[in-house]
Order: C-alpha cells, then structure tokens, then sequence
C-alpha cells in the first residue's frame, strides 16, 4: 500500500535556546507561542506548529543529528513583500535577499529570505497564482 499524505502537521526545530526562539517567531513572524505536554514549547501558524527542542534536550525519537541552524522553511504570507521587508527593517530582522522569484509547491513564489536566532533560513514568500509552477 502507497501512504498518501495529505498535509504536513508540524514539524521540529532543534535550537539554542527555546524562549529566544519563541520571542523571535512570535514578535518578527506573527506565530502563536503555545505550551503544552508537560512544558514543551510550540508555535503555531494556520494549520500547522513549529515544536521546539532545546539543542541536548530533544523528545525521543528525534533526528539522527539535531542541530540548530540547520533549517530552511519557507512560510507563504499574504502581505505584499514591500511591506513586510519595510516591517522587518523596524523589528530589526535583516532580510539577506529579495525580492527573488522561487518555485513553490503550488505556484511560482516571490520571496524574501532573513534569518532566524539559530542561523535557519527564513523564507517568506508571495505566491504568484497566475503563474503555476512546474514543482
């Protein structure tokens, strides 16, 4: 039997330090910091969360080799990428490129790239609908 998967439900960071993460996604991002399961550390956007664990500290089973920085995420945002850079420049979160046009799951992407506190690359992306991508 093939698995069909339908959607991604979270995924998980391993990173330095947890509240510092937590205040980075939360305050430069917009996510939802949430507690749960005896103290771990979430963050959630629409339909899906960002677990957290804490470089040493990871819940079992884990990657074989958690490390901090070693990410790239791309999070498909609705507001024009002009704005959100000139709001990222107040909130101090340096944007290191774009906007670049990338390929997208669904669609042809405009995006912009900056750096979360663990190095990750963050790609924050405008989907381009009337143009559809080849995958």
């Amino acid at each position: 039997m093939k698995v069909g998967i339908s959607r991604l439900d979270h995924l998980v960071l391993t990173v330095a330090d947890v509240e510092r993460s937590v205040d980075f996604y939360v305050r430069v991002l917009g996510m939802e910091a949430i507690t749960f399961g005896g103290g771990r550390r979430a963050l959630r956007f629409g339909n899906s969360k960002i677990n957290l664990h804490s470089l040493g500290g990871e819940i079992a089973p884990h990657a074989a080799r958690p490390q901090p920085g070693s990410s790239d995420l791309c999070f498909i945002v609705e507001q024009p990428l002009d704005l959100l850079a000139e709001g990222l420049r107040e909130l101090e979160a340096e944007v290191i490129l774009g906007p670049v046009r990338r390929t997208g799951a669904r669609a042809l992407l405009l995006s912009l790239y900056l750096r979360d506190p663990d190095g990750n690359l963050i790609e924050l992306s405008n989907e381009l609908r009337d143009e559809v991508s080849d995958g």
